[in-house]
């Protein structure tokens, strides 16, 4: 039986990019995540942290932005605890913007390596679930995409590949994340700007505070405020009937 080479090297062409991403991801947990993606060592490292972040100044922007759009390449678990990071490093408002960059970054490799080796593979299995979100997909990709990313509900990973399935265009999808992950990402990053003085009160960090009232329902109103041209537009069709 003679193989033809020519459709065979496009064909793993396609799905390098996922084995190389699932190797990273397989060889992570190996690798003992928690020795470096844990708030104990980011709190037994913070000084050092910041002495490097002062000698290699501006550098030091470009590795952490690479660093985290590495870690949501390869959907690893970690992606609060660097948030935090940036936030302590840079304070706020660039160490928001630096993981914003990041993961933006790494959730468009992650996208595309979904769109282009796995979509077919991935939709059978799915089915029916997935058949259910693409007409509203289909109709406002942007504002389902925003609404997805806005509510702290579902696993970043997951609404990495969804729009992928989809055909949702590459600059909606770059767009709707970088504007919908902004909220969350700055709740993290403030705690990350006070998490000096948190440990000098002797006060535990809480990653977990996304999902107190005081900060989910604002996120979660941003959420039904972006849904609200859509559930307009159906009432409005339904009136008419």
């Amino acid at each position: 039986m003679t193989v033809n080479r020519k459709k065979l090297i496009p064909k793993l062409m396609k799905v390098i990019p996922v084995f190389i991403l699932a190797f990273g991801f397989a060889a992570f947990f190996f690798w003992g995540p928690d020795r470096y993606f844990s708030l104990a060592a980011l709190t037994d490292n913070r000084d050092l942290l910041s002495d490097w972040v002062a000698q290699a100044g501006a550098f030091s922007w470009l590795v952490y932005g690479g660093f985290y759009a590495f870690v949501t390449a390869f959907s690893v678990p970690g992606g609060a605890v660097m948030t935090i990071l940036g936030g302590f490093l840079f304070g706020p408002w660039l160490g928001g913007t630096l993981s914003v960059v990041g993961a933006t970054v790494g959730a468009t490799v992650v996208f595309l390596a979904a769109r282009y080796a796995v979509a077919d593979f991935l939709k059978a299995k799915l089915g029916s679930s997935l058949f259910k979100m693409e007409k509203g997909f289909n109709e406002n990709p942007l504002t389902y995409l925003l609404f997805l990313r806005l509510i702290p509900l579902f696993p970043f990973w997951l609404i990495n590949l969804i729009p992928a399935l989809l055909h949702v265009p590459i600059k909606i999808y770059i767009f709707g994340t970088a504007i919908g992950i902004i909220p969350g990402t700055l709740i993290y990053s403030l705690l990350g700007d006070g998490l000096g003085a948190l440990l000098a009160a002797g006060q535990d960090i809480n990653p977990g505070i996304i999902f107190e009232l005081r900060f989910l329902l604002p996120v979660c109103g941003l959420g039904v405020l972006v849904l609200m041209p859509v559930l307009y537009k159906k009432f409005r069709g339904s009136s008419a009937l």
